[in-house]
């Protein structure tokens, strides 16, 4: 599990101002939310709407910068500011990056937890 997918810093910050506890709860609710988004977000570009894609990229991003996880929230802002109209094959790519990104902040989020 790499130390770098979830920025310890910001992680500690959040269990201070919020206290562990509170901070697994928040984890338990993205591990059970991200994966609907990011199935909204595969949806979404497939039906070309546009507003839902941006939005469930937004929310993505948000969650992951919650936890310092950089990297998948980077992805997100990607494809948030992405139009669909965009080469298919770089979304594509960078929607099979935050996957593999998301499965790793899941994995140490979840071993964070506790």
């Amino acid at each position: 599990m790499p130390d770098d997918v979830i920025d310890r810093g910001v992680f500690a910050e959040l269990q201070a101002a919020a206290g562990a506890e509170f901070v697994a709860e928040l984890i338990g609710t993205f591990l059970e939310e991200a994966p609907g988004l990011l199935v909204e977000l595969r949806s979404a570009a497939a039906q070309g709407d546009a507003d839902r894609y941006r939005r469930a990229a937004h929310s993505l991003k948000a969650n992951a910068q919650t936890f310092g996880a950089t990297s998948l929230g980077a992805l997100a802002r990607d494809l948030e500011h992405t139009p669909l109209s965009a080469d298919q094959t770089q979304i594509g790519s960078t929607l099979a990056a935050l996957d593999a990104q998301y499965a790793a902040a899941a994995a140490t989020l979840t071993t964070l937890k506790g």
